[in-house]
């Protein structure tokens, strides 16, 4: 196959190119490509990288009625994106250990659109099991360093996470944390989105992500901080760069769209941990991706039925938001953002840290998944588009950039997922 006449967008550049595939690879980009088989006019549109969202919860086995699969995984496909990698949680049971990683890994050949990769769990008493998770394939772990809402996935204790990080760091794999310091979490002062906002400070996370970077330093394990919600977090760890820590962060969506008004404005569909944030925060933000200094942008694709998004205790409503389909549109249409850095925060810079090593850029050599798209299409998020099992969204009537006019996974069209291991990380 070969794509011809599309604007070929790269971390590095934007080009007026062809690609040659072949065998489910890109084996040459560059102009008047010649090749047999089958050609796809791509003039006048948009050719990226398949994205890669490394941070969704698609709740298979277990929690299917609030999402699967299959409908997680079309609803990335319709957004641009080619792979992705589930975390440990809100499936049940949860993949702590080997067996719960082979039951998944079965649901995901079974039904995943697209490519995909898992991350473990790291919770107190299964130490024992990383060594395991690690040889079947685990794209790194979890931790959550406060209650994670799950009662079958518990937070790690100081001694947890301390020799957990040990041992991931003997492994050569990397652990994820969502960092929010129990510690300095407020009660519940009332039931409102203010109460809640109040009950989980901007501290609570700095005061985390400074403890996970010093046992990072002390153990040499790999770093990753999941949805920074604070531009002094991702401040933190980019000067722990600056002294060697291997470490990294990401943030996401409605961090760089939403401060904390809209959350008692928007109410239970706009509930997360972290909450929103301030305007300065968001400002922040979006500054670092621009200067690079903030390299990822995730959905935390975190859905669950419309009832458990209702109710007038606000602390009772589930805390997560369904948007995988939305991200890429979402970054487009913020006219600060270069699309190449659009293609770097989405693909690119995901592949390299996580060790994804054929995917996010366009190259020879590379798997042929890529997003051919129609920038001069703009629009607004609608519940009707949306494939989510629940399809609605706290991003609805957002303003989105980019139709969707294919995209392939390994040069074909999505519909058979591959399992994907970690290569060499950066």
């Amino acid at each position: 196959m070969i794509i011809r006449g599309g604007s070929v967008v790269t971390a590095r550049g934007v080009e007026r190119v062809d690609i040659a595939i072949a065998d489910g690879q890109i084996t040459e980009v560059g102009m008047n490509v010649g090749a047999d088989g089958g050609e796809i006019d791509a003039s006048g549109l948009h050719v990226f990288p398949g994205g890669i969202d490394s941070h969704v919860h698609f709740n298979e086995p277990g929690r299917t009625e609030w999402e699967d699969i299959a409908h997680g995984s079309a609803a990335l496909a319709a957004g641009g994106y080619t792979c992705f990698i589930d975390m440990p949680l809100n499936n049940l049971p949860v993949t702590t250990d080997v067996a719960a990683f082979d039951l998944k890994l079965e649901a995901m050949k079974r039904s995943s659109k697209v490519d995909f990769g898992l991350w473990g769990g790291l919770v107190p008493g299964n130490l024992d099991q990383l060594k395991g998770l690690d040889e079947r394939g685990v794209m790194g772990f979890k931790a959550f360093m406060c209650p994670s809402g799950i009662d079958e996935f518990p937070a790690c204790d100081t001694a947890t996470l301390a020799e957990g990080m040990a041992r991931i760091a003997e492994l050569d794999s990397i652990l994820l944390v969502h960092a929010e310091d129990p510690s300095r979490l407020n009660s519940p002062a009332g039931t409102t989105p203010r109460d809640f906002i109040w009950s989980r400070p901007a501290d609570a996370e700095l005061e985390a992500i400074a403890q996970a970077i010093e046992v990072a330093r002390r153990t040499g394990c790999r770093l990753h901080v999941v949805h920074i919600s604070t531009a002094r977090g991702a401040e933190l760890i980019h000067e722990a760069q600056q002294r060697g820590i291997d470490a990294s962060g990401e943030t996401c969506p409605h961090y760089l769209l939403y401060v904390e008004d809209d959350m008692e404005r928007m109410g239970g569909f706009a509930k997360c941990a972290p909450p929103f944030r301030t305007a300065l925060d968001r400002e922040k933000l979006e500054w670092m991706l621009r200067d690079g200094r903030l390299p990822m942008v995730v959905s935390d694709h975190s859905p669950s039925t419309l009832a458990l998004k209702q109710g007038d205790d606000f602390f009772k409503v589930w805390g997560g938001i369904s948007g995988c389909q939305s991200t890429r549109q979402l970054l487009l249409a913020n006219g600060d953002l270069e699309i190449t850095a659009v293609t770097a925060v989405t693909a690119t810079n995901i592949a390299r840290r996580f060790g994804l090593g054929r995917k996010g850029d366009i190259a020879p050599g590379f798997d042929a998944d890529l997003w051919i798209a129609n920038l001069g299409d703009e629009d607004v998020v609608r519940r009707e588009d949306l494939l989510y099992l629940n399809p609605f969204s706290a991003h609805e009537g957002q303003r989105i950039r980019g139709r969707t006019v294919k995209t392939l996974v390994g040069g074909g069209e999505p519909g058979s997922g591959r399992f994907i291991r970690p290569a060499a990380r950066s």
